[in-house]
């Protein structure tokens, strides 16, 4: 039997695998001056967190106006499961604008998992972010960080990213940016009034 493997926001280098939010302000900023297809695509994936396989199976029929979510599917142990996140007004108009004139079970974007990387990456290149981070997988970690940052409860959270254990949202409290600076920057002072001359 193995051991189980330890969730980390770091990889064997110590390379962050998350972007931070000045980077993920960039990345936004990027994915708007791309074409409508790849922004929507590269939006759904920060403002939800999803993985790169759940927004390509996202369809009309998924797009819950009325509410302001996104309904996702997921395959849990041979078991289907969904999950509703919302998402900003912006960004479902410019989903329902792609869902247009399609099938309401046809995906909304007609690529495959290569060609949705190689969008997301050009993208996180226009950016000027590269690393460990620069990845699909990056923005969902990401999206996991900020909600810590901004204390969204961790039970929402886990339902957002369809976590099936709380243990592994918990990965997202281990460095919570702005607070955690916050508080060294106390301790900092603190210290600091001993050292001055």
């Amino acid at each position: 039997m193995h051991a189980p493997t330890q969730l980390t926001l770091f990889d064997e280098n110590g390379a962050r695998k998350y972007l931070c939010d000045s980077e993920t302000v960039r990345f936004l900023s990027a994915a708007r001056r791309a074409d409508s297809a790849t922004c929507s695509f590269c939006c759904l994936l920060v403002f939800t967190g999803c993985r790169v396989s759940e927004a390509l199976a996202t369809t009309p029929a998924r797009l819950d106006v009325e509410t302001g979510r996104v309904i996702f599917r997921t395959l849990k142990r041979r078991k289907t499961v969904f999950r509703a996140v919302p998402v900003p007004p912006d960004l479902m108009g410019a989903l329902r604008h792609i869902a247009k004139n399609r099938p309401e079970d046809a995906s909304l974007w007609r690529w495959r998992r290569p060609t949705a990387w190689r969008h997301v990456k050009e993208v996180m290149e226009a950016a000027g972010i590269s690393g460990a981070h620069a990845t699909p997988k990056g923005l969902r970690h990401g999206f996991g960080m900020a909600n810590a940052e901004k204390n969204v409860p961790m039970t929402t959270t886990q339902k957002w990213l369809g976590h099936a254990k709380l243990e592994t949202t918990a990965i997202y409290q281990q460095a919570v940016g702005r607070e955690e600076q916050a508080f060294a920057e106390r301790l900092w002072r603190g210290w600091q009034k001993e050292v001055r001359p």
